[in-house]
Protein backbone atom coordinates (compact mmCIF):
# COMPACT_ATOMS: atom_id res chain seq x y z
CA UNK A 1 0.00 0.00 0.00
CA UNK A 2 1.29 3.20 -0.86
CA UNK A 3 1.60 6.02 1.57
CA UNK A 4 -0.87 9.09 1.64
CA UNK A 5 -0.79 12.42 3.08
CA UNK A 6 -3.42 14.09 4.65
CA UNK A 7 -4.21 17.88 5.49
CA UNK A 8 -5.73 17.42 8.52
CA UNK A 9 -6.46 21.94 9.06
CA UNK A 10 -3.49 22.97 11.53
CA UNK A 11 -2.11 19.92 11.40
CA UNK A 12 -0.33 17.66 8.66
CA UNK A 13 -0.85 13.60 8.58
CA UNK A 14 2.35 12.83 6.70
CA UNK A 15 5.70 9.61 6.73
CA UNK A 16 8.25 10.20 9.10
CA UNK A 17 11.32 11.44 7.88
CA UNK A 18 15.09 11.53 9.30
CA UNK A 19 14.09 15.74 10.72
CA UNK A 20 11.80 14.07 13.27
CA UNK A 21 14.46 11.98 14.72
CA UNK A 22 15.13 14.07 17.57
CA UNK A 23 11.55 14.84 18.44
CA UNK A 24 11.16 11.25 18.25
CA UNK A 25 14.08 10.42 20.64
CA UNK A 26 12.46 13.36 22.91
CA UNK A 27 9.28 12.00 22.76
CA UNK A 28 10.54 8.33 23.35
CA UNK A 29 12.60 9.50 26.77
CA UNK A 30 9.19 11.39 28.66
CA UNK A 31 8.28 9.46 31.32
CA UNK A 32 4.38 10.14 30.25
CA UNK A 33 5.29 8.41 26.86
CA UNK A 34 7.29 5.31 28.76
CA UNK A 35 4.55 4.23 30.90
CA UNK A 36 1.82 3.32 27.91
CA UNK A 37 3.61 2.68 25.15
CA UNK A 38 5.74 0.39 26.02
CA UNK A 39 7.04 -2.00 23.04
CA UNK A 40 9.43 0.87 21.93
CA UNK A 41 12.79 2.77 23.13
CA UNK A 42 14.37 5.13 21.19
CA UNK A 43 17.83 6.41 22.31
CA UNK A 44 19.59 7.68 19.78
CA UNK A 45 19.54 8.14 15.75
CA UNK A 46 20.13 4.77 14.85
CA UNK A 47 16.86 3.57 16.75
CA UNK A 48 14.84 6.13 15.36
CA UNK A 49 16.24 5.62 11.86
CA UNK A 50 14.85 1.96 12.14
CA UNK A 51 11.49 3.14 13.76
CA UNK A 52 10.88 5.13 10.89
CA UNK A 53 11.99 2.67 8.82
CA UNK A 54 9.48 0.09 10.31
CA UNK A 55 6.80 2.51 9.45
CA UNK A 56 7.93 2.54 6.18
CA UNK A 57 7.84 -1.29 5.52
CA UNK A 58 4.37 -1.62 7.63
CA UNK A 59 2.49 0.71 4.75
CA UNK A 60 4.14 -1.28 2.19
CA UNK A 61 2.96 -4.52 3.45
CA UNK A 62 -0.09 -2.60 4.52
CA UNK A 63 -0.65 -4.21 7.88
CA UNK A 64 -0.38 -0.37 9.55
CA UNK A 65 -0.87 3.04 8.28
CA UNK A 66 0.79 5.40 10.30
CA UNK A 67 1.25 9.01 10.01
CA UNK A 68 3.85 11.51 11.62
CA UNK A 69 1.50 14.26 12.96
CA UNK A 70 3.46 17.73 11.69
CA UNK A 71 2.56 21.00 12.49
CA UNK A 72 1.30 22.26 9.06
CA UNK A 73 3.24 25.93 8.94
CA UNK A 74 6.46 24.37 10.61
CA UNK A 75 6.69 20.86 9.47
CA UNK A 76 7.77 20.45 13.51
CA UNK A 77 6.75 16.71 14.59
CA UNK A 78 3.98 16.34 17.55
CA UNK A 79 3.27 13.13 17.72
CA UNK A 80 1.92 9.89 15.59
CA UNK A 81 -1.44 8.17 14.70
CA UNK A 82 -2.17 5.58 13.06
CA UNK A 83 -4.26 2.54 12.18
CA UNK A 84 -2.47 -1.00 12.95
CA UNK A 85 -3.65 -4.56 13.13
CA UNK A 86 -5.30 -4.06 10.01
CA UNK A 87 -7.48 -6.16 8.24
CA UNK A 88 -8.69 -4.84 5.12
CA UNK A 89 -10.72 -8.25 4.10
CA UNK A 90 -12.49 -8.16 7.88
CA UNK A 91 -12.74 -4.25 7.63
CA UNK A 92 -11.11 -3.85 11.29
CA UNK A 93 -8.16 -2.19 12.60
CA UNK A 94 -6.90 -0.44 16.01
CA UNK A 95 -5.70 3.03 16.48
CA UNK A 96 -3.16 3.87 17.90
CA UNK A 97 -1.34 7.22 18.93
CA UNK A 98 0.70 9.53 21.33
CA UNK A 99 1.38 12.87 21.22
CA UNK A 100 4.65 14.90 21.51
CA UNK A 101 5.13 15.92 25.69
CA UNK A 102 5.45 19.76 24.08
CA UNK A 103 2.21 19.60 22.28
CA UNK A 104 0.16 17.56 24.27
CA UNK A 105 -3.46 19.48 25.89
CA UNK A 106 -3.65 21.67 22.18
CA UNK A 107 -6.14 19.35 20.50
CA UNK A 108 -3.80 17.24 18.38
CA UNK A 109 -4.77 14.16 19.13
CA UNK A 110 -8.40 14.61 18.46
CA UNK A 111 -7.64 16.28 15.39
CA UNK A 112 -5.07 13.56 14.36
CA UNK A 113 -7.23 10.43 15.16
CA UNK A 114 -10.11 12.32 13.55
CA UNK A 115 -8.36 12.66 10.09
CA UNK A 116 -7.16 9.04 10.71
CA UNK A 117 -10.34 7.65 11.51
CA UNK A 118 -12.29 9.15 8.33
CA UNK A 119 -9.48 7.73 6.02
CA UNK A 120 -10.09 4.37 7.85
CA UNK A 121 -13.83 4.47 7.39
CA UNK A 122 -13.94 6.31 3.86
CA UNK A 123 -10.63 5.31 1.76
CA UNK A 124 -9.84 1.83 3.41
CA UNK A 125 -13.71 1.13 3.78
CA UNK A 126 -13.24 -0.12 7.52
CA UNK A 127 -16.65 -0.44 9.48
CA UNK A 128 -14.88 -1.06 12.92
CA UNK A 129 -12.06 0.63 14.53
CA UNK A 130 -11.08 -0.09 17.98
CA UNK A 131 -9.13 2.14 20.42
CA UNK A 132 -7.16 0.07 23.77
CA UNK A 133 -5.59 2.55 26.46
CA UNK A 134 -4.31 2.05 29.79
CA UNK A 135 -7.18 2.20 32.92
CA UNK A 136 -5.64 5.38 34.34
CA UNK A 137 -4.79 6.86 31.19
CA UNK A 138 -7.48 10.14 31.61
CA UNK A 139 -5.66 11.84 28.53
CA UNK A 140 -6.78 8.53 26.25
CA UNK A 141 -10.36 8.30 27.62
CA UNK A 142 -10.91 11.94 27.06
CA UNK A 143 -9.64 11.38 23.18
CA UNK A 144 -11.60 8.33 22.94
CA UNK A 145 -14.78 10.19 23.95
CA UNK A 146 -13.99 12.87 21.53
CA UNK A 147 -13.74 11.24 18.66
CA UNK A 148 -16.66 8.77 18.68
CA UNK A 149 -15.82 5.73 20.49
CA UNK A 150 -17.56 3.86 22.89
CA UNK A 151 -16.47 1.57 25.68
CA UNK A 152 -17.14 -2.32 25.18
CA UNK A 153 -15.15 -3.61 27.91
CA UNK A 154 -11.96 -4.26 29.27
CA UNK A 155 -9.18 -7.08 29.90
CA UNK A 156 -5.87 -7.26 31.25
CA UNK A 157 -2.62 -6.85 29.44
CA UNK A 158 0.03 -9.08 29.25
CA UNK A 159 2.13 -7.33 31.64
CA UNK A 160 -0.50 -7.24 33.96
CA UNK A 161 -2.38 -3.86 33.30
CA UNK A 162 -5.92 -3.48 32.93
CA UNK A 163 -6.79 -2.16 29.03
CA UNK A 164 -10.32 -0.49 28.19
CA UNK A 165 -11.40 -1.15 24.97
CA UNK A 166 -13.47 1.02 23.01
CA UNK A 167 -14.40 0.85 19.42
CA UNK A 168 -16.06 2.88 16.63
CA UNK A 169 -17.71 1.67 13.77
CA UNK A 170 -19.42 3.01 10.71
CA UNK A 171 -22.65 4.86 11.16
Amino acid sequence: MEPVAIDAGDYRLRQFHKADRPALIEAFADDDHRRYVLNYRLLDFSDADRYIARRAAEWARGVRCSWAIAEARVDRLLGEVGLKDLDLRAGTAEAALWVHPAARRRGVAVTALTAALRFGFDTLGLHEIAYLYHEGNLASAAVARRCGFRFVGTFVSSDGRKLLRCLRVTE
